[in-house]
């Protein structure tokens, strides 16, 4: 195996949580490499809604503070806007959103309640028959393919390096530590390795022996033809999450999803018709005086899902220079805070803004072996049908 020039801390995964924290690192001082089975930002990481408003997370306090500063601490623009709404088309959904919003206001970011009035003065594109809306004046949301390379570019211009096309292989480990990362490409030596790679993450964990409970699943979202620009572009609404981007489309989705078996990274995701069909309706729904723009279009990708819904982010104990992240599928938004995390843990063992006790591995010890079978988190079961073919009873 060829030996390549290594670096200080490596990072396997190059969405956003990875060089997020790889520009970390390197603003800090440190030699960083990151290294990416295809390219930085391809999967969800740069296909996403955009938004930056994770209340339920001990991340959340730091993402607030950092996105307005974002733009200026990378140099590079990711089209951060301030402020989100969310429509509210049901009772079920407006008590949903009225809840959300008495733990915001708790924890000291403001809303407001808008009727149909000024909901439509500032989303034009909503219907007559909303039950109103809910103006959060924090949060908002972010270009993903802006933001990603905002991140490639910052971490290299403080000297860190991104290796793309570069599939990890194994590790070599000694002492209790792991001394190199085998890669295609060759071995890269590390002091202190970061492992960021989405629903790769537990395939890779289980050669270094570590047990990380993921299930897969293939996420959708559409894009429409651009509309004329809204007073506020982040809404939110029926199920969907997304934007109005800065040329006037609509970028949304939001579930159901399709789980997968254990993605390996050689799995590749299609769009598929019935959920395509399902955004479709529930974004026409969502915004009745934009059912007539074309979905002009789509993007299917596979994501990770921890079974308690809540990201991953821990310094391993052995081998004791790893750390682990696994955003289960709300990498996006954190991203600013993830990154700082994973730098303080990478150098102190520690998060020095927040106690993130609750996204340790340790909580899912003594997880029964067919927890996604109990939860019904699997795919499809294939049959085989009267004439021998396969059928999908879904």
């Amino acid at each position: 195996m060829t030996s390549n020039r290594g670096a200080a801390v490596v990072i396997v995964g190059g969405g956003v949580s990875g060089l997020s924290a790889a520009w970390w690192l390197a603003r800090s001082g440190y030699d960083v490499l990151v290294l990416d089975k295809g390219i930085v930002g391809w999967e969800a990481s740069g296909r996403n809604g955009g938004g930056a408003t994770h209340y339920q997370s001990p991340l959340f306090h730091e993402e607030q503070r950092l996105w307005p500063q974002m733009d200026a601490l990378l140099g590079y623009p990711t089209e951060y806007r301030r402020e989100r709404i969310i429509i509210n088309l049901t009772p079920a959904q407006q008590a949903r959103t009225r809840h959300m919003a008495t733990v915001c206001r708790d924890l000291g970011y403001p809303s407001v309640e808008l009727d149909n009035g000024q909901l439509r003065t500032l989303v034009p594109l909503a219907g007559d028959d909303a039950l109103g809306a809910t103006h959060f004046q924090f949060g908002g949301h972010a270009n993903p393919q802006r933001t990603v390379q905002a991140y490639a570019w910052a971490l290299q211009d403080h000297g860190g390096r991104v290796m793309q096309h570069c599939p990890v292989t194994g590790f070599v480990t000694a002492g209790g530590r792991v001394t190199a990362v085998e890669t295609r490409a060759g071995r890269y030596g590390c002091d202190a390795l970061v492992i960021a790679a989405g629903p790769q993450t537990g395939v890779l964990l289980r050669q270094l022996g570590i047990t990380l409970p993921l299930a897969a699943a293939r996420a959708e979202m559409i894009v429409t033809e651009p509309l004329p620009l809204m007073q506020h572009g982040g809404v939110d609404g029926n199920g969907l999450y997304g934007r109005q981007t800065l040329r006037g489309n609509l970028a949304y989705g939001g579930g159901p999803h399709e789980w997968l078996d254990e993605n390996d990274g050689t799995e590749i995701a299609r769009p598929s018709t019935p959920l395509l069909g399902s955004l479709s309706r529930r974004l026409a729904a969502l915004f009745p005086k934009a059912a007539h723009a074309r979905v002009i279009r789509s993007w299917a990708g596979i994501i990770e899902n921890t079974p308690d819904g809540r990201p991953v982010i821990d310094r391993l104990g052995d081998p004791d220079n790893v750390v682990v992240c696994t955003m289960s599928s709300v990498g996006f938004g954190l991203s600013p805070a993830t990154g700082h995390a994973i730098h303080d843990l990478v150098l102190d063992g520690t998060c020095s803004f927040a106690n993130i006790d609750k996204l340790s591995l340790r909580r899912f010890d003594g997880l029964p072996a067919d927890w996604r079978q109990r939860r019904g988190w699997v795919p499809p079961l294939a049959v085989a049908d009267p004439v021998g073919s396969a059928v999908d009873r879904r």
